[in-house]
């Protein structure tokens, strides 16, 4: 029971999530804006179908793993609100940094490239997950149980920044006001998600947005965003195109020193060409 309470949060959530999909679904549809594509939407249940089922496969592992850690617990840590408020902004922090070296590395964006790849903005890309996240997701968040903190608590932790993090996908919602200072809003996330060369790998935050402030990654929404084209509607085409680009990039001849490069190197790094014989010195 334990193991699957934040299971039981997320699916109390769902109807309200629906409900708030339709109501934007509407509300594009009558100014005119074209938020949603039925193509669009279909990929982005189909990813999210895989990765529940890949989620609910590794559960028991990083379950498993989380409280062996808690086993070399420093503190016994009280419940409460502090413990609460502590747990959600220690996992946030550690969160931004799993985010961050998701866009820094290649391996890591490959896996994380099926979130941005929907070339649209609505609350159903809120749900079109990094699919494979969660082989890895969790070893982030091992030293969370290591402090005192249990590991049903953790999980529940997750699901709840997660619940928060779908809701800023969303163009209906301007700014609002004081809590752009504290929270990651729409109009921070919206930038997270643009194409523009300022927006790029900017506001990495999931739930506060003091960390990109504190880290250099905060850009604040001016000029209007854009989101890029669309990528292949088959959810497993998705998936694996940056893993296929990856491969064909290990295919040429190169030294080892280029080949890491363009596993653990940043995204679209390239090797500079080598000078041709008429060039000179």
């Amino acid at each position: 029971m334990e193991l699957f309470k934040d299971s039981f949060v997320l699916a109390i959530a769902l109807p309200a999530y629906l409900a708030l999909i339709g109501l934007e679904v509407v509300v594009s549809h009558i100014h005119g804006r074209p938020y949603y594509t039925l193509k669009g939407t279909a990929t982005n249940v189909g990813l999210a179908v895989v990765n529940i089922g890949l989620d609910l496969a590794m559960r028991g592992f990083w379950f498993a793993a989380l409280a062996r850690a808690f086993q070399f617990h420093a503190f016994d840590l009280p419940g409460g609100l502090v413990y609460w408020a502590t747990l959600l902004l220690l996992q946030d922090l550690l969160f931004y940094w799993l985010h961050r070296v998701d866009h820094a590395s290649r391996v890591f964006w490959a896996v994380h490239s099926t979130h941005h790849s929907a070339g649209e903005f609505n609350l159903t890309v809120g749900f079109r997950p990094s699919v494979l996240q969660p082989v890895y997701r969790f070893a982030w968040f091992l030293p969370l149980p290591v402090i005192g903190f249990r590991p049903e608590d953790v999980l529940l932790m997750y699901s709840v920044t997660q619940l928060y993090g779908v809701l800023v996908h969303t163009r209906c919602v301007g700014r609002l006001g004081p809590l752009e200072w504290l929270l990651c809003t729409p109009s921070h996330h919206r930038v997270h998600h643009g194409i523009n060369p300022q927006y790029r790998d900017k506001n990495l935050g999931m739930v506060l947005i003091v960390w990109d402030r504190l880290f250099g990654t905060f850009v604040p929404e001016a000029e209007e965003v854009r989101y890029g084209r669309p990528g292949p509607a088959n959810p497993l085409r998705v998936i694996l195109a940056e893993w296929g680009a990856m491969a064909r990039d290990l295919a040429r001849h190169g030294p080892i020193a280029t080949r890491l490069m363009y596993v653990f190197g940043p995204p679209g790094w390239r090797a500079a060409p080598a000078p041709s014989p008429g060039d000179s010195p």
